[in-house]
């Protein structure tokens, strides 16, 4: 991507910590805020359907008076479905469901947004997640000038990503440099020819930008909500900041 499309600032699971993460109404509420462009997690219900939720379980975020939760790979959509993704946020968004991939595409398309899609596997379907993914959001942006960016910590979704679709662009999410050295990400990066580095915003220092940058990668920091901190990567020369203060960051400076 030589001409970078997206803008710098990202709302974190839609709208952070002020509407329940991961749902419509957050991204809706973010939107209210200004932002253009959101940061949200996916992965697959046990029939396949790409659908968004952090947790590898169920329990933090939705509630079902019917069962406990459990791993929310392991159940089908229609299950999926009848759970409540709202009221543990706050009794204003009871009620909340679980969104589709293919719902938040809709609202974001429509209103002209951009979407960063992290890829969060179900431990086992590393790769097949990788590739549905990829495969439901090439179907659903077809046609759109800029498809979303496909991110994951996870190198085999990455794989499973640039097999399926290798036209879709790709970010290696990194949290912490693996046996001190950032050469080690770099190659991964470049191997699965992604267009961007998401680190942890404490890894970026004038001597990682410069090496990211020769490599030819754009880069990005999760999750930022500090001013001086998002200060210090804009001068950095950073491309982007993912933030959960999304009442508190003017996306439009």
């Amino acid at each position: 991507m030589q001409n970078w499309p997206y803008p710098f600032w990202i709302a974190h699971r839609g709208a952070g910590t002020l509407a329940p993460e991961n749902t419509l109404a957050a991204f809706r509420l973010g939107a209210s805020h200004g932002y253009r462009m959101f940061e949200c997690d996916v992965k697959l219900s046990s029939d396949g359907l790409p659908f968004l939720l952090h947790d590898d379980t169920l329990e933090r975020t939705t509630h079902d008076a019917s069962d406990t939760g459990g791993i929310a790979g392991q159940q089908p959509w229609h299950r999926l479905s009848q759970r409540d993704a709202g009221s543990w946020h706050s009794p204003a968004y009871a009620g909340e469901p679980l969104p589709t991939l293919e719902g938040i595409a809709r609202f974001c398309i429509a209103n002209g947004y951009f979407l960063n899609i992290e890829i969060k596997p179900t431990i086992g379907t590393e790769r097949h997640t990788g590739e549905v993914v990829a495969q439901h959001a090439a179907r659903l942006w077809r046609g759109s000038a800029t498809p979303p960016l496909l991110t994951s910590f996870d190198i085999p979704a990455l794989e499973g990503a640039r097999a399926a679709q290798p036209e879709m662009p790709r970010g290696l999410l990194i949290h912490a440099r693996e046996d001190g050295t950032w050469a080690h990400w770099l190659d991964h990066a470049t191997r699965l020819q992604c267009h961007a580095i998401v680190c942890n915003h404490e890894l970026w220092n004038a001597q990682s930008v410069a090496q990211a940058k020769a490599a030819g990668f754009r880069l990005l920091s999760y999750t930022v909500n500090d001013p001086q901190e998002a200060r210090r990567l804009i001068d950095l020369g950073t491309d982007g900041v993912i933030t959960d203060r999304v009442d508190h960051f003017q996306p439009g400076s």
